[in-house]
């Protein structure tokens, strides 16, 4: 059943032109969430909610207007386009969107609608995961499991003929253990997650992560304090791509770089990295946590190459920002929901596979610092100098793994870093997270192989503040 008849969608766009707008846009939205908790072995919370609203876009003489209302009834739906079209003022700008081009991808394949399991099935998995992280050592001592799903439906039309939909539908599973011994307290985390129906769980085990989990909260409390100093680092895969994603990510949107506060703008056709260095963005990517059959504007999802070769080729454009430097949208126009204005935003970002294998890149590595997996950052875009926090870490002596440390800090500069890296594995992996920009969250894969940056500033025990990317 479509979210809106077209004969009513043809109405309001109609209706949103009666001031003589140049174009509209409605964007409709229905999204339905679960989430269940279980700390101390006890269910906590159980919740769930359901969401449903439409906005509309009116661009008038160069000036945007957006207007959004809860009320998808026909009544409702045609005041808010009475609404949108008295309020779009006529401005002197230039006006131009990004022509669309190609055709929407299917929505992502579910077998099992989260919302047909019965919440007793969940908690029984979150209650076993729970067991599993206990069972690790007597030193465990909390555990907190959740479990969230969504499905969410999107309508995209426009004054221009467009009509598309897409499905999006995503299970996840996070577990936090803390360990304990003598009056030392450490943490770690699991958040395993995709763009699946429940049969995420008959691939995915969630006592298996559980015990992960826990295993390294115990490990961390026989680590030593990490030394501190520049040497060369060694970041793992999986979510140690949020340090391309922050440093250097952010910084290929086009809004940034038409307000002139990247450090990439202007350097398109330049080298910006090693030249054994392939950076994507890709929002087609079966499954993953940031896949799209269309943007929130309707454009198609596509791979776009960022930097090849060292090279950087291309930025992420939405359709406003492509209009304005003469680009073509690549699909990265993106919204929190139905109550905000779409802006450039990444989807699935990685660095490329390369040809070494994880103990290759030990090996040749002498000495130095093997941040097997990342935490919070901070970053600053318009320079992109960052600051990591390692959440499991790893001396390198002589070629081989060393002993764990803790409260390491990885201190460097987004761009210095990317003509830094030396030594590219082929093991990549991607990560779900949610990633913040102008007060909007949206879901994002980060990825890459393990790579070496052949020199990084490590710092000791700072503490290091939360930067906008989370798991």
């Amino acid at each position: 059943m479509p979210l809106v008849d077209q004969s009513l969608v043809d109405s309001v766009i109609k209706r949103a032109l009666a001031s003589g707008a140049d174009f509209a846009e409605l964007y409709v939205e229905r999204k339905r969430n679960q989430s269940i908790s279980v700390e101390e072995s006890k269910v906590q919370r159980v919740s769930s909610g359901n969401d449903r609203g439409a906005g509309l876009r009116i661009i008038h003489g160069g000036v945007v207007s957006y207007i959004y209302t809860e009320d998808l009834s026909s009544d409702g739906l045609l005041k808010t386009a009475e609404l949108a079209a008295a309020v779009g003022q006529r401005g002197g700008g230039r006006f131009a969107l990004g022509q669309v081009t190609g055709t929407p991808h299917a929505p992502q394949p579910v077998e099992v609608p989260p919302e047909s399991v019965d919440p007793e099935a969940k908690i029984e998995l979150l209650l076993e995961a729970d067991q599993a992280a206990r069972d690790v050592s007597g030193s465990i001592r909390q555990v907190a499991v959740a479990y969230g799903d969504s499905a969410q439906e999107v309508l995209v039309a426009n004054s221009e003929g467009m009509h598309h939909e897409d499905a999006r539908t995503r299970v996840r599973l996070m577990v936090h253990a803390v360990a304990e011994r003598n009056g030392e307290i450490q943490t770690a985390m699991e958040a395993p997650g995709l763009q699946r129906g429940f049969e995420f769980f008959d691939e995915t085990s969630a006592a298996a992560f559980a015990r992960a989990a826990a295993e390294r909260a115990v490990m961390l409390l026989d680590a030593a304090p990490s030394p501190a100093g520049s040497m060369p680092v060694v970041v793992g895969n999986e979510f140690g791509g949020v340090l391309f994603h922050e440093a250097c990510g952010h910084g290929l949107e086009a809004d940034f770089v038409s307000k002139g506060s990247t450090v990439f703008g202007g350097k398109l056709g330049q080298a910006v990295a090693s030249p054994i260095v392939t950076a994507i963005d890709d929002g087609t990517m079966p499954s993953r946590w940031g896949t799209l059959g269309v943007d929130d504007e309707g454009v198609p999802t596509r791979r776009n190459v960022l930097i090849q070769d060292g090279v950087l080729v291309s930025y992420m454009f939405d359709r406003l920002r492509a209009g304005q430097q003469g680009h073509q949208p690549t699909g990265n126009g993106r919204r929190q929901s139905y109550q905000h204005l779409p802006i450039p935003r990444m989807t699935n970002t990685f660095i490329s596979a390369g040809a070494h294998s994880v103990g290759d890149i030990i090996a040749a590595t002498p000495r130095g610092l093997y941040a097997k997996k990342l935490g919070a950052g901070q970053v600053d875009v318009s320079s992109g100098d960052f600051v990591f926090a390692v959440t499991e870490g790893y001396l390198i002596e002589g070629g081989r793994i060393g002993r764990a440390v803790r409260g390491a800090t990885i201190v460097g500069n987004g761009p210095r870093a990317l003509h830094k890296i030396d030594m590219v594995g082929n093991d990549l992996k991607l990560a779900p997270g949610s990633c913040g920009k102008e007060g909007q969250m949206v879901p994002v894969s980060v990825g890459q192989p393990t790579i070496r940056i052949s020199e990084l500033t490590v710092g000791g025990t700072g503490v290091v503040r939360p930067g906008a990317m989370q798991v």
